[in-house]
This record gives C-alpha cells, structure tokens and sequence, in this order.
C-alpha cells in the first residue's frame, strides 16, 4: 500500500482536505495527516470556503479534521507523494521551516506532489516551483509568478488541474475529480476512465 503525507494546520479548507483524504483512502492509498504542535488524535479545524457570487469566496467555520500522524517522525522515504491542502492554514505554515523542509525534501526527491488552491503559498516559500507549470486559486497568481512559478490559467469554472512532471496543482475544491484523477495517475494508480 502507497502511503501519501498530507500536510495540514488550523482552517484547512474543509473539502481540500477531507475530500482527497477520504477519495485516496478509498481507491487503496494510507493517508497520513500531519500539523506541526500537533500529535496523532489531536485535530485541527477546518474552513469551508464557497463561491457565492461576491468578488472573492466567502469563509464559514466547518469540521474538525482528526490527525493520524507526527510531523516531526515524518520520514519522507515512507511516503510515496505529498498532498498540500488550500485554505488559510497554508499562510501562516508556510513560517514553519520543518513543513518547509518536508516539502522541499518531497520535490528534490522527485516524489509526486499533489496542491490545490492556496497551498501555492507553501511551494513558492519552499522555493520548488521554479521553472514550473501550475494553477493555484488565482489570487494565488502574484506569489506563483515572483517565484519563479508559470501560471497556467484555471478554467472559469475552477476546475481544472495542470500536470508539470509530478506535480499536479488544482486551482480550488470544484477540481478535485481532475486533480485527483491526476495525482492518481502520476502515483502510478489506475482509475476507470
């Protein structure tokens, strides 16, 4: 079985990471949940961002999202990919050097990485998109672009996914069949057409 690291913090958005976790758990991936100051069991809440017709989404509180695994016994070389959720927990991890270095660990090992939405905001700080090819949510844009990122434009409807070698980015949840879809297959998983 393939296990997949997913790094999480409080007001994860709530599909971005509920909806991956549950969908990869069930087509056969181990998914590991993991929050720097947070140990196994504990949880972290989550942010159920919606498009509701105003010039940018709006934000409810929504679940509590248990963890099942230890940032720092993270062992990359026990995880097949990453998956980096959205939401507003990317902000301020993004400050933690140890996700940093996790995701950097990720990328310079050429393991698959699979982020939507906001989590552009941990691989631009993380220094790994240079050079590559991915969609975030648009505000997202400026960030990709300074570094060092090509922005390849979401569909209006948000949701598309773009494939650069093995990461695969999504601009927000409305994505989740494509993007998901495309990790799998990147994973070297196979799905029904």
């Amino acid at each position: 079985m393939k296990r997949l690291l997913f790094l999480v913090g409080d007001y994860v958005e709530d599909y971005e990471v509920m909806v991956p976790f549950q969908a990869l758990s069930m087509v056969g991936y181990d998914c590991v949940a993991v929050c720097p100051g947070k140990k196994s069991g504990d949880t972290v809440a989550t942010a159920i961002h919606d498009f509701e017709g105003a010039q940018t989404y709006s934000e409810k509180r929504g679940h509590n999202f248990r963890l099942n695994g230890d940032l720092d016994a993270t062992r990359v070389e026990d995880f097949a990919g990453l998956v980096i959720p959205g939401g507003r927990a990317p902000e301020y991890l993004r400050l933690d050097e140890r996700v940093l270095a996790v995701i950097r660990d990720f990328a310079g090992s050429g393991k698959p990485i699979a982020a939507v939405c906001h989590a552009a905001q941990l691989l631009a700080a993380a220094d790994v998109i240079r050079g590559k090819r991915m969609q975030a949510y648009p505000a997202c844009k400026p960030e990709v672009l300074a570094a060092g990122g090509v922005w390849d434009e979401p569909s209006t409807g948000l949701d598309s996914a773009c494939v650069d070698g093995v990461l695969v980015t999504a601009p927000a949840w409305p994505a989740h069949p494509a993007w998901l879809r495309e990790f799998v297959r990147v994973l070297g998983g196979k799905l029904q057409p």
